[in-house]
């Protein structure tokens, strides 16, 4: 089978740079990060715009007027983000109170060299300086207080959505078949029954361990391939499956347990309803500071893409959960063959 463009309708992202991690676990905030740069960007010219709005006299003026306050916003906004990203190893080893007191005083020298750089442009008379400061200091202390609760609020969310995803993947009837094949070989072929508990038993031992530790994508591709080799006996001929992959990607950081559901998902539906059963492959590519990964499976003429898209979807949130907007999932059904695709950070 060769790896097709079934997500060609969908547009490359383009190869965003991995984000450094936190160094230290009581950092409030990574200014580092490229969702944390977005989100402050927006806000602050989200309340900028809802504030000239006061002022204006007419639509017009306003867009007149937000313009010239963007000026000085916009390059205060970014030189209070490289400010707080240099600063960061000295941020993680303060206190919080420390941590949103100096990042407010950075955000109010910013907000004052915003204000400068219109006043030495000639776009302003008279420079308020002490009212620039003191919204410089409130909006980065605003910005900071909502990432803070926002990641306080993530917690939760990141253990709900890996205990669900650890129920949609643990189904018993994969145990019973499992054993079931285990106990026909016995006898016959005692060497393979005994690596098929073997597999099962790591792949189970994976499940049960913390859930907030990370693994690298070599991790994930031997366990899906122990998963396979289980599934190799079940089905023998009936299941194909073809391995594309680059070294190169191997250390890619991915939520434990991510590829294995995917690989499920197309035995499930692509050999499973198949008498003359379905190829599999898994492809990892690296494309600069990213890693590509695809599980493409063929699908029995007739039939579309069934399932309620559980395992997908608990895919897409911890992914979301892991690299924020540096990780994406997509998929796709062409042709008769069903894709997904998951692009992360390297």
């Amino acid at each position: 089978m060769r790896d097709t463009q079934i997500l060609s309708t969908f547009p490359e992202p383009p190869p965003v740079p991995a984000s450094p991690q936190s160094v230290h676990e009581v950092l409030v905030f990574d200014a580092c990060h490229a969702g944390v740069v977005l989100r402050a960007v927006l806000f602050v010219e989200l309340c900028l715009g809802v504030g000239v709005m006061y002022m204006a006299a007419s639509p017009l003026d306003w867009v007149f007027r937000f313009s010239l306050v963007t000026g000085a916003a916009l390059p205060a906004t970014l030189a209070w983000l490289l400010a707080t990203c240099s600063a960061k190893k000295v941020l993680a080893r303060m206190r919080l109170s420390w941590q949103l007191g100096l990042s407010s005083l950075v955000g109010g020298i910013s907000a004052l060299y915003g204000c400068l750089l219109l006043r030495i442009s000639g776009l302003l008379e008279s420079a308020p300086w002490w009212s620039v400061f003191a919204s410089g200091c409130w909006l980065s202390l605003l910005v900071v207080a909502g990432l803070w609760m926002r990641a306080k609020g993530r917690m939760p969310a990141d253990t709900a959505a890996q205990l669900a995803e650890l129920q949609a993947r643990i189904r018993p009837h994969f145990l019973f078949n499992t054993l079931n094949s285990a106990i026909a070989l016995v006898r016959s072929e005692p060497v393979k029954a005994e690596t098929l508990l073997e597999d099962l038993s790591d792949l189970f031992r994976q499940a049960l361990q913390g859930h907030a530790q990370t693994v690298s994508l070599a991790q994930e591709i031997d366990l899906a391939q122990r998963y396979l080799a289980i599934e190799q006996i079940r089905f023998g001929e009936r299941l194909r499956v073809q391995w594309d992959l680059d070294e190169q990607a191997n250390a890619a950081r991915l939520p434990s347990l991510v590829l294995q559901p995917l690989v499920e998902n197309a035995v499930r539906h692509g050999v499973e309803p198949s008498a003359s059963g379905a190829e599999v492959q898994v492809s990892t590519k690296r494309k600069g500071s990213s890693v590509v990964i695809k599980v493409t499976n063929t699908v029995p003429a007739g039939q579309g893409v069934a399932g309620h898209g559980v395992a997908l979807q608990n895919v897409k949130e911890r992914i979301a959960l892991l690299h924020d907007v540096h990780g994406q999932v997509l998929s796709g059904f062409k042709n008769g063959l069903f894709q997904v695709r998951l692009e992360v950070p390297l």
